[in-house]
């Protein structure tokens, strides 16, 4: 980092879930409200979290075996048809009843403090997504766009 220059966060957002949406943001928000330039490419399920409209957004309790439910359950249960929404409407009502940020608020606080955001146009064409489907904050751009700032970086994170 040369002397006087802000330091530098490059995040990698890959995934696409309601849980997985949280990390990238905040982290983001918070290094750029501490003066760090920022900015993150979202590729593969992690585009989602650039769209529109974030209301599909959904958890899975199959394969999170941290995810605190209210009573044990086997990983065969938590494939029932159903379980998918019951455990998203619950993370939504945790998130609502302890006053954290809706994920549209740490976006929007993001791009506010000037946050960088890049979908990665490989994805956006491999789904066949149309540029109309993400807000307009964003920026398109490839590999190569996100190595030229994550090259000079300081931090480095894959979520």
């Amino acid at each position: 980092m040369a002397k006087g220059q802000p330091k530098k966060l490059a995040l990698i957002a890959s995934k696409g879930s309601l849980d997985w949406a949280y990390p990238p943001f905040i982290l983001a928000s918070t290094a750029a409200a501490l003066d760090y330039d920022v900015q993150i490419f979202f590729t593969f399920y992690g585009l989602t979290l650039l769209k529109k409209d974030l209301s599909d957004l959904k958890v899975s309790p199959l394969g999170n075996p941290a995810m605190p439910m209210p009573v044990p359950m086997p990983n065969f249960v938590q494939m029932l048809p159903g379980m998918e929404s019951m455990a998203t409407m619950m993370m939504k009502q945790k998130i609502a009843s302890k006053g954290v940020a809706s994920i549209e608020e740490l976006r929007a606080a993001s791009i506010e403090a000037g946050v960088k955001l890049i979908a990665c146009q490989m994805t956006v064409d491999l789904f066949d997504f149309k540029k109309t489907d993400f807000i307009d904050e964003i920026e398109f751009g490839g590999a190569a766009t996100f190595f030229e700032f994550a090259g000079k970086s300081d931090v480095q994170l894959f979520i």
